[in-house]
């Protein structure tokens, strides 16, 4: 291409840029995030984190009402709150994961103490792999 180009009488300039244009389109393709998942398999890391935060709670509710993790994350922070909105708990958290699963009505501990009946809701999240 480079020597078609000089045959032409063009400038080098012109030559650079016939050059540059050519090679940057050539070697680079525009791939949009959907395909390049289903290219690499990777996990959605939200997925991750939210499936792995349900497997952690549901251990931590399966523990003893007087542990200091259990306390953590069913108890309320003592002393006075800051000014604005409430800050987000771990338990808040669990609550809206269930809430996207489909298990938003029912009480997340007495349904995570029942392993068999916790594992539907994780297993659901635990579907990592985008379409």
């Amino acid at each position: 291409m480079i020597e078609n180009a000089c045959k032409n009488k063009y400038t080098s300039y012109q030559v650079y840029k016939i050059y540059m244009y050519t090679t940057f389109h050539l070697c680079v393709s525009y791939q949009h995030n959907e395909e390049l998942n289903d290219v690499y398999s990777s996990p959605n890391i939200v997925q991750v984190i939210k499936s792995r935060r349900l497997r952690l709670a549901g251990h931590v509710a399966r523990m003893v009402e007087g542990r200091g993790v259990y306390r953590v994350l069913v108890g309320k922070s003592e002393g006075k709150r800051p000014l604005g909105r409430p800050r987000r708990r771990w338990e808040d958290n669990t609550k809206m994961d269930l809430q996207k699963v489909g298990c938003g009505g029912m009480d997340w501990i007495e349904l995570a103490v029942d392993r068999d009946r916790w594992r539907a809701p994780v297993n659901v999240e635990m579907n990592l792999w985008v379409p």
